[in-house]
């Protein structure tokens, strides 16, 4: 997909090179960091790492995909729902589960499905449901390896290689709607995105995301690489103990479509769907964390919300530094006020420790026997991932939907449940905790 994504969007590629660049820089500036990065078998991944997007159009096409991801070992985790900012969709995004799946397979993809009950137009939701019923996103090769993935277990390399090269069919850009250039129109009113995901043969990939570990390099040496960055940065602040995730991105591109008369005949376009983006994660907050974090962005964005053309990025970009400095910035801080998740290790004097209280995990900390590392957040974001929906789409793309999440309708149009973050992460936390007591209960520890 990676490969396919750069031929269609040329900027991706020069994206990559510069956040290579960045990325090694930080690597060389900050031993620490890369010697923490090897410990917890993280470094070699990060140049690897990509989410992508895609937006979906009715239930059968997300059930199916659901399908199709679980047969590459990914399932999907959170509920994402995006009306409160103004994009008519909701989200899960697919990925794989536990640490050593992450390393093998560092890859997400952001799924939304799109709201047609949040459109008042009646006949035009009509329209739209009848061109989304019609068209089929997946190739009958791709159902049919998907389904034999099923019934066996899985598949051998000849058919694995048949299953990517069907299902990257999918995710491919098709220059030609599959409406008429009046539909496309008359949908682009009512929103830019409907128009993105109803007017063609599939959903075509919109973007795909390299991890950085300086965001803010990146965004500031992209123009003079010829691309014009989003005007901010979404997420959090710039801080020492990166939380969450901050993402940026480069403005979607115009390009060029054929919409098909009533007569026959093709005419030309313009659509404006795939941009690149950036990503820069941080540390996954606990329930507390979040809810700080959530509060704090809340009152920044009462302060300043970003305007789409970044007219007021300075103002925004100091209320939102201004507003988070309550939130403690170094990782014991953090473990201390109990707003992140971290995992917990033997260190080489807890492998070989005697005489010490084995229960007492802040006694461990302290004496040397046990080390923490903050846990990577590997979800998603709603407010920011509408913030870059919404700096792509232009200003007059927001609407004031009602906000309306409705996590068992999605889930029932998945076919499946999506997992509990919260509950993820402090499971990881738990088991290192309970792997770190037994360690030193082997070497003598009670």
């Amino acid at each position: 997909m990676s490969a396919m994504y750069k031929a269609e969007v040329p900027a991706y590629g020069t994206l990559m090179e510069l956040v290579a660049e960045a990325n090694a820089q930080v690597l060389a500036n900050d031993p620490r960091l890369k010697g923490s990065l090897e410990d917890t078998d993280s470094l070699d991944r990060i140049s690897e790492e990509r989410h992508g997007a895609i937006r979906l159009g009715t239930s059968e096409e997300l059930s199916m995909m659901r399908r199709v991801f679980a047969v590459m070992g990914m399932h999907p985790v959170g509920y994402y729902d995006l009306s409160t900012a103004g994009v008519p969709v909701h989200a899960t995004a697919f990925r794989p589960l536990d640490a050593e799946a992450l390393s093998r397979n560092p890859f997400r993809v952001f799924t939304s499905l799109l709201r047609l009950d949040l459109i008042g137009d009646a006949a035009l939701r009509a329209e739209a449901e009848r061109v989304l019923a019609a068209r089929r996103i997946f190739s009958e090769g791709a159902v049919q390896l998907t389904e034999k993935a099923e019934s066996q277990s899985g598949l051998d390399r000849h058919d694995a290689d048949r299953f990517v090269g069907e299902i990257l069919e999918t995710f491919r850009w098709h220059d030609q709607a599959c409406v008429s250039a009046d539909l496309y129109r008359r949908l682009h009113r009512q929103h830019r995105l409907i128009a993105d995901v109803v007017s063609f043969k599939g959903p075509h990939i919109n973007h795909l995301t390299p991890r950085t570990l300086d965001i803010d390099a990146v965004q500031e040496r992209m123009p003079a690489r010829g691309i014009e960055p989003k005007a901010v940065v979404e997420g959090p602040p710039t801080r020492q103990c990166p939380i969450l995730l901050r993402q940026t991105s480069f403005k979607a591109l115009d390009e060029q479509v054929s919409f098909k008369s009533d007569e026959g005949t093709w005419t030309t376009g313009s659509h404006t769907a795939r941009f690149g983006e950036i990503e820069q994660r941080g540390i996954a907050l606990t329930p507390k964390g979040r809810a700080l974090y959530d509060r704090l962005l809340d009152e920044t964005r009462k302060i300043a919300t970003p305007a789409a053309d970044g007219s007021n990025v300075a103002e925004y970009r100091a209320a939102l530094a201004r507003q988070f400095r309550s939130f403690p910035d170094t990782w014991a801080d953090i473990r201390a006020s109990g707003l992140g998740y971290f995992t917990y290790s033997l260190t080489a004097l807890g492998r070989q420790a005697h005489g010490a209280c084995a229960e007492d995990l802040d006694l461990l900390l302290a004496q040397g026997f046990v080390r923490f590392d903050p846990i990577v957040y590997e979800d998603f974001l709603p407010v920011s991932a509408a913030g870059i929906f919404q700096s792509n789409l232009g200003d007059e793309a927001v609407e004031a939907f009602a906000a309306s999440p409705n996590q068992q309708r999605f889930e029932s149009a998945l076919g499946a449940s999506v997992l509990d973050e919260f509950a993820y992460y402090a499971a990881i936390e738990q088991r290192s905790i309970e792997n770190c007591l037994r360690g030193l209960k082997a070497v003598g520890i009670e």
